[in-house]
């Protein structure tokens, strides 16, 4: 739960993680996430009020992220949302839950569009071109597997606790790329990426360096790390600049929770040149009500006519961006 004032002073941002709940199964259960909504969804709304010093009735509208994601908690938020507004005579906007992974960018800097946004997340991965405020269409995203569901996949391998992105990330900047995994699709003018093939040939060469008795988790896991590593973000890297040169932009954003990875900030920063580049602080990085309250705060200058749901909004759990 967020409330934003005036489109960029965030008033307050209140998260409750699961993650806890969820280690012990090695990723995310849907019923227990949907049940983990409902007992924290009411805490977090007067949590919200009460930080950011404010009553219902100084409210302006009530934005709910719509989906795409998880449809038991999704419905629950919905649920809330939809309560809340009719509850205290307010519009209710719902929010595409990547536009806020996407808008989150303008809660740091200014977007000047046109913009290209390389969203990366566990169950995402896409390039979005902006070319006007509020106006999305998606150039590219994957195949197969998301990169971060890559990383939770190969992160099990590794013995690593969920989600395991970060201590990857951690590993890799001690290691080398010594391995040279695949890199998928790196040939084509396709502005696709591919991961799967990439966390196969790393279970495929762990499982054949322990046929030989060779322990590669326990004798060279930084390198491996490293290697897994260099091969994502090379993926990344070269189909964002694929899109940025068949769609040239002014600013480049990245958004998701891959977002976070300091190996892709790093190259991020060092290979962006030419265009603005917006990288979210971390605390914008992964799922945060802040962000969908950004990408509303965009659809309620279009005209409440045009954005508003009705009571009967629900729950759209594969919600996509229409393909350029």
């Amino acid at each position: 739960m967020a409330i934003l004032k005036n489109g960029s002073e965030l008033l307050c941002n209140i998260i409750a993680s699961q993650i806890n709940s969820h280690k012990r199964f090695g990723g995310v259960v849907p019923e227990i996430a949907s049940r983990h909504h409902v007992e924290q969804i009411t805490v977090c709304i007067e949590a919200a009020l009460e930080e950011a010093e404010i009553s219902a009735d100084q409210l302006t509208a009530v934005a709910v992220t719509e989906g795409p994601g998880l449809n038991g908690a999704l419905l629950v938020g919905i649920m809330a949302a939809k309560t809340f507004a009719w509850a205290n005579h307010l519009p209710l906007i719902p929010v595409n839950h990547m536009a806020g992974h996407l808008m989150a960018a303008s809660l740091v800097d200014t977007i000047e569009y046109p913009a290209m946004a390389l969203l990366v997340s566990g169950g995402h991965s896409e390039l979005v071109y902006v070319e006007k405020e509020g106006s999305y269409k998606k150039v590219g995203e994957t195949r197969d597997d998301a990169a971060g569901e890559a990383y939770d996949k190969v992160g099990r391998v590794m013995g690593l606790t969920y989600p395991s992105g970060k201590v990857i990330d951690e590993l890799a900047h001690k290691g080398q790329d010594t391995y040279n995994f695949p890199r998928a699709m790196m040939n084509t003018h396709e502005v696709e990426f591919s991961f799967s093939g990439l966390k196969s040939a790393f279970i495929n060469l762990v499982h054949n360096e322990n046929q030989k008795g060779n322990d590669v988790i326990a004798n060279d896991l930084e390198n491996l790390a490293a290697s897994f590593q260099a091969a994502v973000v090379d993926v990344l890297m070269a189909k964002t600049k694929l899109a940025m040169e068949k769609y040239p932009v002014k600013t480049l954003i990245i958004g998701g929770g891959v977002s976070a990875n300091q190996g892709l900030r790093e190259r991020l920063s060092a290979e962006i040149t030419d265009e603005k580049l917006i990288i979210p602080p971390l605390r914008f990085c992964g799922d945060n009500a802040g962000m969908i309250a950004a990408a509303a705060y965009i659809e309620w200058k279009k005209g409440l006519e045009n954005v508003q749901a009705g009571l009967d909004l629900n729950a759209k759990p594969s919600l996509v961006f229409e393909d350029m």
